[in-house]
């Protein structure tokens, strides 16, 4: 079992719109890894849909990098709504 891949478990549970990342299983393969988060995630029916990725494949980004990363995105002021006023009648925004 310690030869296993570790797999993340992403679980949607019924009220909710997104997945969530609710713990990880080792498995041997994609079909087991989905059995094993069943059980281990959902034992009480909490949830509606199961996502598992091997831990190996997921790609993110380092927290302590993120300046470098989205700096670029702060100087296209467009998608950023500041250069014009709200009414005040307008309260959700």
């Amino acid at each position: 079992m310690s030869d296993w891949p570790l797999w993340e478990v992403f679980v949607r549970t019924k009220g909710g719109l997104a997945h969530r990342h609710f713990g990880s299983v080792h498995a041997p393969d994609a079909e087991m890894a989905l059995r094993h988060a069943r059980d281990t995630y959902t034992r009480r029916q909490e949830g509606v849909s199961l996502w598992v990725v091997k831990s190996s494949e997921i790609v993110a980004s380092d927290p302590a990098q993120a300046g470098e990363l989205f700096e670029p995105a702060a100087d296209k002021i467009y998608r950023h709504p500041t250069f014009y006023e709200i009414p005040d009648e307008v309260k959700h925004i």
